[in-house]
């Protein structure tokens, strides 16, 4: 039976190659075969590519208007695989301006405990954190804070009652905040539930600390200030001098934007390694999920659905928001007023609208488009993260 090749149609030389092969093995089907994977193969790879897509700007005009108008927002920033698609300053504020990032700080200190790993500092994910902060820990605290690991931490998961919330005022108000954190009582086994707390955060900003000899603001500027070209300014230390891991960093928007795209890079910005690329995979691998949203948590970051694509972002009090989205070279910047709670009902809500509704549908082929992630039925956002 005459077997053709319809890549070789142009080169027989290549059929009757193939049928040297075909006989070459001992089992006719086995043969078969493997020349019909390298036909696929082949055929695969000889379809046309698909067209660049051209992003929809006027929708993206229409959707910075329909930002213009949310009485919160302060900053909106899109870009489209490194392309800069809208940038807005809203009720006086600036792009260059340093803002408070509020909880959106948890994800920076994700990235420089990357990195400490990656440089040997931290010994991974799985360290115990008694092994770092074990003089900080009180001798009647319960046996199982030496569980508590590194990751545990990151995707708050360590078990620990949360300072956080209408406890955030006791924790800050005591006169030692790492030992604090690590004297509250379990409220859940090491690894279980998610209980977002500022206390754990903190706690890996004081293992950076003592780990490296070098206060986390100098590790900031030192691993992700230099190569990112982007200025960290100081802010808030506890009682003992440790800068406050997971809350009150301020970054412009646009440097935070450039933090946002180089997580989309895998890590790298202008061809220079910043955060290691296992990392950056490691940190969007969902661990948990938020019990407030029903979204999932990795280390230091939120994932949600939009349009068939996850959207791994992060989050902090009012509505400081970071979205990247690597299917569709998509990077969302948005910074709102942090000195008080949203006036408006599910404002972050609103902001998550924004971007599943308006930005990311001008990315995405018309047939493709469908309705938003925010359904009727979708759990709500509270504003939680502190």
């Amino acid at each position: 039976m005459p077997v053709h090749f319809p890549f070789c149609a142009t080169a027989p030389w290549m059929s009757q190659l193939f049928m040297h092969l075909l006989s070459s093995f001992a089992h006719p089907k086995a043969g078969l075969a493997f020349l019909l994977a390298l036909t696929l193969a082949f055929g695969a790879s000889a379809q046309p590519a698909a067209p660049p897509l051209t992003p929809d700007r006027t929708l993206i005009e229409e959707t910075v208007e329909r930002a213009a108008a949310v009485p919160n927002l302060r900053s909106l920033i899109v870009s489209h695989d490194g392309t800069v698609l809208a940038e807005r300053a809203l009720q006086g504020a600036r792009l260059d301006r340093p803002t408070n990032i509020k909880s959106a700080s948890k994800t920076i200190i994700s990235a420089l405990v990357g990195v400490a790993i990656g440089r040997g500092v931290l010994q991974g994910t799985g360290q115990p954190i008694a092994s770092i902060l074990g003089p900080s820990i009180p001798s009647d605290a319960d046996a199982r804070i030496r569980q508590v690991t590194i990751g545990h931490l990151l995707s708050m998961q360590a078990g620990l009652e949360r300072t956080s919330g209408r406890n955030y005022g006791a924790w800050i108000g005591s006169g030692n905040w790492v030992r604090y954190a690590l004297s509250r009582p379990f409220v859940d086994e090491p690894g279980g539930r998610m209980l977002y707390s500022t206390g754990s955060t903190h706690l890996l900003s004081a293992a950076l600390t003592r780990a490296a000899k070098r206060s986390t603001l100098e590790l900031a500027r030192d691993w992700l200030g230099e190569p990112l070209e982007i200025t960290i300014a100081p802010w808030t230390r506890d009682p003992q001098g440790i800068f406050l891991g997971g809350n009150e960093m301020a970054l412009s928007p646009r440097a935070l934007h450039r933090f946002g795209e180089m997580y989309r890079l895998g890590g790298t910005i202008d061809g220079k390694r910043v955060v290691p690329e296992n990392w950056v995979r490691e940190s969007w691998t969902p661990r948990t999920s938020s019990p407030f949203t029903g979204d999932r948590y990795g280390y230091g970051w939120f994932l949600r659905e939009m349009h068939g694509h996850m959207a791994y972002y992060a989050w902090g009090f009012g509505g400081q928001m970071l979205y990247v989205i690597p299917s569709l070279g998509l990077t969302v910047t948005m910074a709102s007023n942090s000195t008080e709670p949203s006036r408006e009902d599910n404002y972050v809500g609103q902001l998550h609208a924004l971007v599943a509704d308006g930005i990311v549908p001008a990315l995405l082929p018309k047939e493709n488009e469908t309705t938003g992630s925010l359904g009727t039925n979708d759990p709500q956002p509270s504003e939680k993260p502190l």
